[in-house]
């Protein structure tokens, strides 16, 4: 592992290069579809080492923080998100009914240490670890950080994997890093910055678009898959590294694996790579599926805009989980179901990967449009036997037979949409509320206004708010300058609970 110092020296100039890059893009137009409002975005610089004898990730971080606020910040603040698997902390990672799938070898866990953090010139930082749940790392600046202005700072860390089949977590066949460094906190005018801790419903989570640089060092034996391109590999000895590039994404996930075999194809500038296990027959057909899905949504949202798409077959409690550039499908997922999960990943993409949002506070917006966008993939493409309209009847057979049960045991309902995460108080609820009934939205939405106009407010929401974070209001309103009719009332009915589905 380089030292500290050195990553800071060696990382300085490209700070520069990346500032440089940014102020050229504001000038230039950007080359992909869709293009975005002009901004500055932050860069992360990444050098990383993992043990796979002691399953400890060694980090070094430079961080290039743009704020874009109307405010002067003296901290900044950045998500722990590997705390949340640490031995007491409050909110559990998984539901009571997922934990045996979770931790099959008993309950196991994980943390991040935070073991420095220091300016650009190497000067150490006062720092502290707070949030409701050891969940934020609070850096204190120097001197105040002005609207438009920068500032660089360097976190050396280390992350402790769980054995856990989980975004974050080591498994019998992979080893997945999601979420598994410091990443900054979003700042919302007028509300500050959101510092929500983990929870086990949904995807807790809500971030910028950023540039990344990430070099990733493991045994020479694995074979890895990652956000971002993938730029070079080099081999020293029995260790490889890997250097990725990913230019304005939201996250950056890694998964690796001694098992892996792959497949490719393409769609569009896209290159889509299909990790699954060695021995698989399938895996050319599920490149080609994804392939097929990154074509469809590319006609009908917009043009997927990175050179790479990666889909990745884990050990992963739940069905799919998504991160730019990769997607995460579960070795346990159904034959029958698995190119369900593999659409609805890859539609993620457009819906939290371009188009952000605030997936602890409004999940309906990502989760529905990505299952909306499911159903219309199958029903664009016929040929893989499942019908719009039979998914749209069992959609709403398995809503009201919800709502039926829920009302027998509790005697009332909250069949609201637009909650956090914590106020769903089962996972059940949560993904009838979010997932099945933002489907029932969304068709409803599309009966009322017409197919043609929908789908045309579906393209303009992805190329007019390409790598921002949608908030509700937002979404209400492209929907009605795109229609061409006034939907606060139509949509606020739907998300508050308002609308019965008989």
């Amino acid at each position: 592992m380089k030292t500290f110092a050195n990553f800071l020296k060696k990382h300085k100039f490209k700070l520069l290069a990346a500032a440089v890059l940014i102020a050229i893009i504001v000038i230039i137009p950007f080359i992909f579809k869709p293009e975005s409002k002009s901004q500055n975005y932050n860069s992360y610089f990444m050098d990383l080492n993992y043990n796979d004898q002691t399953h400890i990730l060694s980090g070094s971080e430079g961080v290039e923080y743009f704020n874009n606020s109307e405010n002067a910040f003296s901290s900044l603040y950045f998500h722990l998100y590997p705390n949340a698997f640490r031995q007491g902390s409050k909110s559990p990672v998984v539901s009571s009914n997922n934990f045996n799938d979770a931790f099959p070898n008993g309950e196991s866990y994980g943390s991040i240490n935070i073991l420095k953090v220091c300016d650009e010139n190497g000067l150490s930082l006062e720092f502290s670890i707070g949030g409701s749940d050891e969940n934020i790392l609070q850096v204190d600046l120097p001197e105040e950080l002005y609207p438009d202005e920068s500032v660089k700072i360097g976190i050396e860390f280390e992350t402790i994997l769980p054995n856990a089949n989980h975004r974050f977590g080591y498994g019998e066949n992979t080893i997945n890093l999601g979420n598994f460094y410091p990443i900054a906190c979003v700042y919302e005018d007028g509300k500050g910055f959101f510092t929500q801790a983990y929870h086990s419903n949904g995807d807790p989570f809500y971030s910028d678009v950023a540039f990344y640089t990430v070099d990733f060092s493991c045994s020479s034996n694995f074979t890895v898959a990652a956000s971002g391109e993938a730029k070079s590999q080099q081999t020293n000895g029995q260790t490889t590294t890997y250097s990725y590039q990913g230019d304005k994404i939201r996250d950056f996930c890694i998964v690796l694996s001694e098992k892996f075999d792959t497949a490719s194809s393409q769609a569009g500038d896209t290159t889509i790579n299909y990790y699954g296990y060695q021995g698989d027959s399938d895996l050319q057909a599920m490149a080609d599926f994804a392939s097929q899905c990154v074509n469809t949504y590319n006609e009908m949202f917009g043009a997927y805009p990175y050179s790479t798409l990666n889909v990745v077959k884990s050990n992963f409690v739940h069905g799919g989980m998504e991160y730019p550039g990769i997607v995460l499908i579960s070795d346990t997922v159904s034959e029958e179901d698995y190119q369900y999960v593999i659409a609805h990943e890859i539609a993620h993409q457009w819906w939290y990967g371009v188009v952000g949002t605030n997936e602890y506070d409004h999940a309906w917006i990502d989760e529905g449009l990505a299952e909306y966008s499911t159903y219309l993939f199958f029903e664009n493409n016929e040929e893989f036997g499942l019908n719009y309209s039979s998914m749209i009847s069992n959609a709403l057979t398995n809503y009201k037979f919800f709502v039926q049960i829920y009302q027998q045991i509790n005697g009332d309902v909250d069949t609201s949409m637009d909650r956090s995460l914590d106020q769903f108080g089962t996972e059940p609820e949560y993904v009838q509320c979010v997932y099945t009934k933002g489907v029932l939205l969304f068709d409803s939405l599309r009966e009322s206004v017409g197919e043609r106009k929908f789908l045309k407010a579906l393209k303009d929401l992805y190329k007019d708010f390409a790598y921002q974070n949608i908030s509700p209001a937002e979404l209400i309103a492209s929907f009605s300058s795109s229609t061409g009719r006034n939907l606060e009332n139509f949509i606020k009915g739907w998300i508050e609970g308002k609308v019965v589905i008989a």
